[in-house]
C-alpha cells in the first residue's frame, strides 16, 4: 500500500500534510456503534465524495432509549442496501478499503458493522482498518475545508462520553478529564424526560429552552471550581429533578418549562466550556476542537467561540451526532493500519488513550 507519512508533533502540521504512494484511495466508511446506520465514501485525493445515514429514532422512541437488539436488527437492515447506495453515488464498484467502527459501543450493532466489513473485505479483496468511534468524533472537523492543525484541545461531548483531549498528533492524546457519571448528553436526555419532552431529549430540550429564561433557576455548575479537569453532571440532574417537583406541588410547572429548561442548558454549557478553557490554558493549546452530538448545541458552539481567544472548530451539524463520514476519514488517516479481513471486532469498552500512531 505505500509510505503513508500521517503522523507528526510538529506544532502547525496538518492532519492532511501526507504523502501517497500509490495514487489516491477510496475508504468505504461504516458506522453502527449505537441507532444510526452511517456510510461514507472518503477519497484521498477529492475528500468526502458520498455518504448516507439512517437513524433509528422513531424505532426507540416509544422506548424512551436505544433498544440494543431492535439497533442490531434494523442494521442489519439497513447496511447492505445503504452500502449499495452510497458506491453507486461515488461512482465505484468497490473500495480500495474498509473503515468501521470497532468500539466503543453497542456489542451488537457494532459486530454487524464489523462482521460487514470484514465479510465484503473478503469478497473484494481489500484490506479493513477498524476504527475507534471517539476518534473518529475527534476527527471529523477534518471533513471540513479549513481543518485543524496539530496540536490541539478536544471537548468530546455525546450521549456516552463527555472527555477533554490534549491531541498532540493522530494517536497520540492525552485524556485530560472525563466525566465521573453521566455524560453531558445523557444529563440533556434525562432533563429533557423531566421535562415531559420526548427522546432524543437533547435537541427538544434545547428548542424548549430558546423560549426560558437561563438565570430563573440558580443551578450548580458541578465541579468547575474543584482541582483536575474531570466532569459531573449527577448534581445538576438532581437540582433540576428538586426543582422540577417544587413547581409541580406548586402548580407553575407548565409555566416554568422553558425556564427550567433554559436554566439546565446554561448551567450545563458553563460547565463544559469552563473546563475547556482551563485545559486549553493549562495545556498551552490555541486550538479547540468542539465534536460530539452535543457539540451541535448553539449555545455551547456559541460560547466557545465567545470566551476562547484562539481559533475554534467544529464539524458541520451533519456530522456531529454518528456518521459513517467520520469513520471513513479517520479510516483515510489510519490506512498504515489497514490489515486483511479477517476477524469480526467489537469492543463494548476501549479507552481512547490505548491508541497509537497509525503504524505502531
Amino acid at each position: 500500500m505505500g509510505t503513508f507519512l500521517i503522523y507528526s508533533k510538529k506544532s502547525g502540521m496538518s492532519p492532511f500534510d501526507l504523502q501517497y504512494h500509490p495514487p489516491p484511495m477510496n475508504v468505504l466508511g461504516i458506522e453502527t456503534s449505537c441507532d444510526e446506520t452511517g456510510v461514507a465514501v472518503y477519497s484521498t485525493e477529492r475528500g468526502l465524495i458520498a455518504d448516507a445515514l439512517h437513524s433509528q429514532v422513531d424505532l426507540h422512541a416509544m422506548y424512551g432509549g436505544v433498544v440494543p437488539e431492535i439497533a442490531s436488527r434494523d442494521h442489519i437492515r439497513c447496511l447492505l442496501p445503504l452500502i449499495t447506495q452510497v458506491l453507486g453515488e461515488a461512482g465505484i464498484d468497490k473500495p480500495d478499503a474498509i473503515a468501521y467502527t470497532a468500539g466503543p459501543g453497542l456489542v451488537g450493532a457494532l459486530m454487524v458493522g464489523s462482521g460487514m466489513a470484514n465479510g465484503l473485505g473478503l469478497a473484494w479483496g481489500c484490506p479493513v482498518i477498524p476504527v475507534h468511534h471517539m476518534e473518529g468524533h475527534l476527527l471529523a472537523p477534518m471533513l471540513e475545508d479549513d481543518p485543524p492543525q496539530y496540536p490541539f484541545l478536544a471537548l468530546l461531548v455525546s450521549g456516552g462520553h463527555t472527555m477533554l483531549i490534549a491531541v498532540h498528533g493522530l494517536g497520540d492524546y492525552d485524556v485530560l478529564g472525563t466525566t465521573l457519571d453521566d455524560a453531558a448528553g445523557e444529563a440533556f436526555d434525562k432533563t429533557a424526560k423531566l421535562l415531559d419532552l420526548g427522546y432524543p431529549g437533547g435537541p427538544a430540550l434545547a428548542a424548549l429552552a430558546q423560549d426560558g429564561d437561563d438565570a430563573a433557576f440558580a443551578l450548580p455548575r458541578p465541579m468547575l471550581h474543584r482541582p483536575g479537569l474531570d466532569f459531573s453532571f449527577s448534581g445538576l440532574k438532581t437540582a433540576v429533578m428538586l426543582e422540577v417537583r417544587k413547581t409541580r406541588e406548586n402548580g407553575t410547572f407548565a409555566a416554568c418549562r422553558a425556564d427550567i429548561a433554559a436554566s439546565f442548558q446554561r448551567a450545563a454549557v458553563d460547565t463544559l466550556v469552563g473546563r475547556a478553557l482551563q485545559a486549553a490554558a493549562r495545556q498551552e493549546l490555541e486550538r479547540i476542537v468542539v465534536a460530539g452530538g452535543v457539540g451541535a448545541n448553539k449555545l455551547l458552539r456559541k460560547e466557545v467561540a465567545d470566551r476562547f481567544a484562539g481559533q475554534v472548530y467544529y464539524p458541520r451539524l451533519a456530522y456531529c451526532t454518528d456518521n459513517g463520514a467520520m469513520i471513513a476519514v479517520a479510516g483515510a488517516l489510519r490506512l498504515a493500519d489497514a490489515h486483511e479481513a479477517a476477524e469480526i471486532r467489537a469492543q463494548a469498552r476501549w479507552s481512547l488513550a490505548t491508541l497509537s500512531p497509525p503504524g505502531t
